[in-house]
């Protein structure tokens, strides 16, 4: 399947689970598709729902999506303003930290993109002050007449997805988000995983995590949340206390957090699903979680995974 990249690049961005996803969503939806975090918007924008509600809590990104939904932001102006930023950033020294003080300054939506693909490893991070704080990437090639052309290509198919159908971009918290859903939508939570690095507008603890259930076990309709099960490390002991009674499918997941080779570590991703999933996906069958922690350590986890499908990325 060809998979549509967003524009916005962050840490754990679910582009290549974006398939796994689709296929556990119910093939109808007669509701409206509600993000409470939507960060890159990855899912939604290859979901392509007729109606949808995308919230988060980092203003910069809703006004990003806000601004390519009102055709402020589109692809000949970004090929332009990336074009004669990338030049500057050539010739003038530390450029990309006088785009970022800019941009602390006044949020600007195309300085936002700036600084997201010219920071260090695609991360979005913020201080306590609300100020972008990622270091420069230390490419001042950056944006390369290629690259800019790829950035722009993304712009314009996510513009296209965005101006097909009726989409919401609120600058929200997920308590609003999920509170005003009705039983004919479907709710997709990928919030900052509980005990883990958070790259997000704010933090994730426990409060905010038992807060989800909460609202989520009392939501009558159905819901897909995305978070993480294990590493070789540790398990995520939230699945066997306030997650245990819903449905569980795991899947083996690569992230690459760091400068080099040795930091890209295996993770066993996890959906928390209220609903049964589709008999006839083949080998996604839904599993009780207390049956996957049960399982003898000597199992590898290659046996509790799904295959991978072909997927082509859509630049």
């Amino acid at each position: 399947m060809k998979i549509f990249v967003p524009p916005i690049k962050s840490q754990g961005i679910k582009t290549k689970l974006v398939p796994w996803i689709k296929d556990v969503i119910p093939k109808n939806i007669n509701g409206t598709w509600i993000e409470p975090f939507m960060g890159t918007g990855v899912v939604a924008f290859n979901i392509k729902p007729n109606k949808a509600i995308l919230c988060d809590t980092n203003p910069h990104l809703i006004n990003f999506y806000n601004e390519i939904k009102n055709n402020i932001i589109n692809p000949n102006i970004v090929r332009h303003y990336l074009e004669e930023e990338g030049n500057k950033l050539l010739t003038i020294e530390d450029y990309y930290y006088e785009v970022r003080n800019r941009f602390n300054e006044n949020h600007n939506p195309l300085d936002f993109l700036f600084i997201n693909r010219a920071g260090f490893n695609g991360m979005i991070r913020f201080n306590k002050k609300g100020g972008h704080n990622v270091p420069f990437c230390k490419k001042p090639n950056r944006f390369a007449k290629s690259y800019v052309t790829k950035i722009v290509n993304q712009v314009d198919n996510i513009q296209k997805i965005i101006m097909s159908g009726d989409y919401s971009f609120l600058n929200q918290d997920f308590q609003r988000t999920i509170e005003v859903a009705g039983k004919e939508d479907i709710i997709y939570c990928d919030p900052p995983y509980i005990d883990r690095y958070v790259d997000y507008y704010n933090g994730w603890n426990e409060n905010d995590e038992n807060s989800l259930n909460r609202l989520l076990s009392n939501f009558n309709g159905k819901f897909i949340l995305s978070t993480w099960h294990s590493n070789k490390y540790r398990d995520n002991e939230y699945l066997k206390t306030i997650w245990k009674k819903f449905n569980l499918l795991t899947k083996e997941h690569f992230y690459h957090l760091g400068g080099s080779q040795s930091n890209r570590n295996s993770m066993l991703e996890a959906l928390i699903l209220n609903h049964e999933v589709d008999s006839n996906i083949k080998e996604k069958k839904t599993i009780k979680q207390i049956v996957l922690f049960d399982e003898p350590q000597s199992t590898p986890i290659s046996s509790k995974l799904t295959k991978q499908q072909n997927i082509t990325f859509n630049t």
